[in-house]
Parts: structure tokens; sequence; C-alpha cells
């Protein structure tokens, strides 16, 4: 009788079950990834705005004796525990988005490096959060579990770019040639975009909704780094109109120009949401847009400079 074990055995016939190819589920798990790391800042924002940061008053558990939010607790403690919630949500869109991708991790080793990535930094950044319970809402650690977000979204847009075959070495769809000056351009729009978002943190660690009322802020002037944040935000402008300018005289086609035009409609947007609020006394629900709009934007000059670095050039 073989004593040898059962579990090789069991392991190949679940692997042999798995895609061989990038079909439309592990297509699918992408956009659920980025559309939760994109939900996950949204909600992240509505616990500050809501000034529900300690609506679960320490960590990892809720309470000192409850892991979940208690009736007791009331509004806040449902809001702070539903983020928290969404994180578990999206390891397990990352380590199903793992499990789909077993047979092709050699093969495709761009999309199983970064979903491993993202499966990795997000127990990372539920520490980051727990460390910010635990320092009663320190501007600095709250800005830092923003900035991880931001991160996210930036890899979860290129993990969707990659499983569409849009872009990377072994992009599926040939993009069409564009002028060569769009992919310094490009890079310069992503890194700004970056830079408005990691002033934005400062700005918000200054500004009014700290999470709860007792919370304390990095005694900054909200005021002269909301004109630092802007100037970022004018050279995106600037940087996208260009690109903008480029593709419609030179008539170029393809993935980049839609890509272009999204960030721009993105980039208005977010002027239009950041001017409103700063005239308007700061109100949580614009705040809570900008919050959203931060996010697309970073996805939207991830993408735009994604393509652009992947396109041929003429």
């Amino acid at each position: 009788m073989s004593s040898a074990s059962p579990l090789p055995r069991i392991v190949s016939r679940l692997t042999s079950k798995l895609p061989l190819t990038v079909d439309a589920t592990v297509r699918r798990l992408a956009l659920f990834s980025l559309m939760g790391q994109v939900l996950l800042v949204v909600t992240g924002g509505a616990v500050r705005l809501t000034a529900s940061g300690l609506g679960c008053p320490t960590w990892p558990r809720c309470t000192d004796t409850s892991l979940i939010s208690t009736p007791e607790m009331g509004f806040h403690g449902v809001i702070e525990f539903g983020n928290r919630l969404l994180t578990f949500a999206l390891a397990a869109v990352a380590a199903l988005m793992l499990v789909y991708l077993w047979n092709l991790r050699k093969e495709r080793k761009d999309l199983f490096l970064l979903a491993l990535g993202l499966l990795a930094s997000i127990p990372a950044q539920a520490v980051i959060g727990g460390i910010t319970v635990l320092t009663q809402l320190n501007p600095w650690v709250v800005g830092l579990h923003f900035l991880v977000s931001m991160a996210l979204v930036v890899f979860a847009t290129l993990l969707v770019n990659r499983a569409y075959g849009r872009t990377g070495r072994l992009a599926a769809l040939p993009l069409p040639p564009v002028h060569a000056v769009l992919r310094p351009v490009m890079a310069a729009v992503a890194v700004f975009s970056a830079a408005a978002v990691m002033l934005g943190v400062v700005v918000t660690g200054a500004g009014p909704h700290a999470g709860d009322a007792d919370a304390p802020r990095n005694n900054l002037d909200w005021d002269l780094w909301s004109h630092i944040h802007a100037v970022p935000a004018y050279l995106i402008t600037a940087g996208t109109l260009f690109a903008v300018f480029v593709i419609v005289t030179g008539r170029f086609a393809g993935p980049l120009r839609t890509a272009v035009f999204m960030l721009l409609g993105v980039t208005l947007l977010q002027a239009i949401i950041g001017f409103t609020q700063y005239y308007n006394g700061i109100p949580a629900l614009l705040v809570g847009a900008h919050l959203l709009g931060a996010a697309l934007l970073m996805s939207a000059a991830t993408n735009a400079a994604d393509l652009a670095r992947s396109s041929p050039v003429k």
C-alpha cells in the first residue's frame, strides 16, 4: 500500500482547473481590485469627514472586548468598522487573483508580481490604519495611510492595463505610434499628480477635518500650503492641455488619445472641486469629492503615462 501523500495529486487536480491564459475572470478581478482601491479611498475619507476616526477606539479589535462594532458605538462605529471590512474584501480579491494566475506565474510574471504586491501591501495598510487609531489620529500617520492607498491605486491601474493586454512587455493589442514628446510629458504629469497628492496630505493635516474633535493637527499654515498644493495642479493642467494639443494637431488616435482626454476631464473636475471648496469654507461633502477626484487623477495619470511609455513613437 502506497504511503505517498495525496496532497500533490490534489494540488495538481486543482491547478489543472485554473486558466492557462489571461481570461475574462482574471480581467474582472483586476477591475474589481482597482474599483475596490478607489472605494477604500472614499470610505477612508468618509471615516475622517464624519468624525468617525475613533469610531473603533482601539486596534486590531474594534473595542477591548469586541472584534466588531457594537450598537452602543452608533453611527461612528459602523463607519469605521465598515472601512476595516473593506480591507478584508480587497485582500480576498488579491488572493483570488494570485490563485487564478498560478499557472501563469512564470509566463505572466508582470501580472503575478503586481497582484502579489497588492496582496502584501494590504496587511501593511491595515497596520498603518491601526497605528493611526493608536496614535489618536496623528495627521502624519493618517497622511501616510492615505498615500499608501494612492500607491495601491497606481498598482491596480497597471494591473488592469496588463490584464487587458494594453501595455507591458506582453501586450496583446498593438498601440498606434504617437509623437515622441508625449512620453516625457505624460511621465511628468504623473509625477506632478503624485506631488499634488502628497502636498494635499499636508493641507489636510492642517485643515479642520481631523477625523475626531480631539485629534491633533500638524500646526502648519493651511492657507499657505493650499497655495503650494495648487502649484503641481497647475502643472498637471498645463501638461495635459499640451498633450491634448499634440494629439489633436497630430491627429493621433488610439487608447492614448482616449486616456489623455479622460485625464483632462478628471483634472478640470478636480480643479473645479478644489477651488469651490477653498472659497466655500471646505464643506465635508466637497472634501470627500476631492478625495475621490485624487484617486481618479492618480489612476488617469498612471494610465496615460503607461500607455505613452508603451506606444511606439514616430
